[in-house]
């Protein structure tokens, strides 16, 4: 194996999560057979943290279920576990990392792979029981254990997290309020054709939206009993749900003088600006080849993406081809995938009827495809996918009619 990892190399990676716990397995498929050794502030190894607003919170699912890899596969495959801790700060110099439980772990390529934590608002009361954030397994298992049939949640934000635990909560049972600084749902990352059918189809379950608000005051004597909204008005609740984005937990890589903006400013293999330390996932900014754009790219895709093409990068390995970013949602009976980035685009193209629940929105540049957003229309999703990755330009009007199969599309 020739790479930048030499014989007794030790790698080191900071965050257990599905980006680190990829990354090892990678370079153990790959050939590297030195040390490696795994940092999640967690107690639970690296695990899918999708479902943890979908089937966690209907009770369908458990840790052994969204395990990356059975707990036996870390010493079976000599990987150091150290769970429950959190690194404290990287020494470049000597090329140690400080743990909180007062170890150093000596690295000689250092993997940072710490993810994000979520966004809070600032508002007074914040800090009350029942206010809860959906990041980890156990904020999924506290705001499962809060659910009471016949109760009341205020979900402020509606993003993909938001609309995720209102399907979750009005399925359960729940009143669901959301609550939206913006004037539609996810103003950040989707279209507004699909943020309006998405808005419409919850509306239908019994979801309701508030737009043009903003919490001033979460309001209860030792529990959140109801919100008070900056222009005086006031929702009842005996939940409440945060989920207004997330901020890349950098601190570390920023104390360390790597170079950071949102997120640690990695190249296209990952590298940041000291060439033995890495950033995948969450945490890191990273180049985006196909829209010649750099991004912070939140989604399990491309923490696979990262942690194969550095695991290869580290092995010698051809590199893998740059992936198209990509998205999924579960609400309802609906799942939602997109693909690419709907930047600098100049036409719009609905295929399907989005009565019937199952259509697509393509967004083009100069009649190539560049985005699309599917709804229950996987082969619009997979050929969209495919389109854009080859930048081939398509007859607009044939896209728009569903006569016409995608396959003669992109023929």
């Amino acid at each position: 194996m020739s790479g930048l990892l030499e014989p007794s190399s030790k790698v080191v990676i900071i965050g257990a999560g599905h980006a680190g716990g990829s990354v090892a397995a990678f370079l153990r498929q790959f050939g590297f057979e030195d040390a490696i050794t795994l940092i999640g502030d967690e107690s639970a190894a690296p695990y899918q943290r999708p479902p943890l607003s979908k089937a966690w919170l209907s009770g369908e699912t458990d840790i052994e279920t969204l395990s990356l890899r059975p707990n036996e596969w870390y010493a079976d495959n000599n990987v150091t576990l150290k769970l429950g801790v959190s690194a404290n700060a990287i020494d470049r110099d000597n090329k140690t990392v400080a743990v909180s439980d007062g170890s150093n772990v000596d690295y000689d390529v250092l993997v940072i792979a710490t993810g994000a934590c979520p966004r809070w608002t600032g508002a007074e009361g914040e800090n009350l029981k029942n206010v809860y954030s959906l990041r980890t397994v156990e904020d999924a298992e506290a705001l499962k254990n809060a659910i009471s049939p016949g109760g009341q949640a205020a979900l402020i934000g509606a993003g993909y997290i938001g609309l995720e635990v209102a399907a979750s909560l009005r399925k359960a049972g729940i009143k669901a309020t959301v609550i939206e600084r913006e004037s539609r749902s996810l103003a950040r990352v989707a279209s507004e054709p699909i943020a309006s059918f998405l808005e419409d189809y919850h509306r239908a379950q019994g979801v309701k939206f508030l737009f043009d608000k903003e919490v001033e005051k979460f309001a209860g004597d030792g529990s959140v009993n109801a919100l008070e909204l900056k222009d005086g008005s006031k929702i009842d609740c005996d939940i409440a749900v945060v989920g207004i984005g997330v901020v890349p937990n950098d601190a570390i890589a920023r104390d360390a003088g790597l170079e950071c903006g949102n997120g640690i400013i990695v190249d296209i293999d990952a590298r940041s600006s000291d060439p033995s330390i890495f950033a995948i996932g969450d945490v890191s900014y990273r180049p985006v080849p196909h829209y010649d754009c750099t991004f912070r790219l939140e989604s399990v895709p491309n923490a696979l993406e990262q942690s194969r093409r550095v695991a290869a990068v580290l092995c010698g390995r051809p590199a893998p081809a740059p992936e198209i970013p990509w998205f999924w949602s579960d609400q309802f009976d609906l799942k939602i995938q997109i693909a690419g980035l709907t930047l600098d685009c100049d036409e719009i193209v609905t295929r399907g009827d989005p009565a019937s629940k199952k259509f697509a929105v393509f967004h083009l540049r100069k009649g190539v495809i560049r985005a699309v957003e599917a709804v229950n229309a996987a082969p619009e999703f997979m050929m969209g996918k495919k389109l854009i990755g080859q930048e081939a330009s398509v007859d607009a009007s044939k896209l728009g009619d569903i006569s016409v199969s995608m396959k003669e599309i992109a023929s």
